[in-house]
């Protein structure tokens, strides 16, 4: 007899431990943590073909990743997270032909390249909606 009623109770606390509401524990502080070098939009605004490594390490600093096997192509890498929030990463890769820069890649563009990709697509959209009228 025992037995059961402490096997009915179990049940019973059991069963209203799920309709108890949630409770609010408190939260752990979580760090914003950066890595890499950073990497602006006016960084990138100032690079222009022709500029020597040294040119480059002052605007952009050293890079984080050199390739060992080509000593032409530096990587910048930048990353920025809050944990359980938000993420971010910024890649950059730039290629020297001759110790001077022939030309770079990665996730941001000088902002005249930008503003000439826009005004493209303004006046091809414009041609369309010109031949569909």
């Amino acid at each position: 007899m025992p037995a059961r009623i402490i096997f009915v109770s179990l049940i019973l606390v059991i069963m209203t431990g799920c309709s108890i509401p949630k409770l609010s524990l408190p939260r752990l502080y979580k760090i914003t943590v950066q890595q890499g070098n950073v990497i602006t939009q006016e960084m990138i605004d100032q690079l222009k073909p022709g500029m020597t490594h040294s040119q480059i390490a002052f605007i952009m600093g050293e890079p984080i990743l050199r390739n060992t096997f080509n000593e032409n192509r530096w990587d910048y890498i930048y990353t920025v997270e809050l944990p359980g929030y938000f993420r971010q990463d910024v890649r950059m890769s730039l290629f020297f032909e001759d110790d001077i820069l022939a030309y770079f890649t990665g996730d941001l563009a000088p902002t005249a390249a930008k503003e000439k990709e826009e005004t493209t697509e303004d006046v091809a959209s414009a041609e369309v909606s010109e031949e569909a009228t």
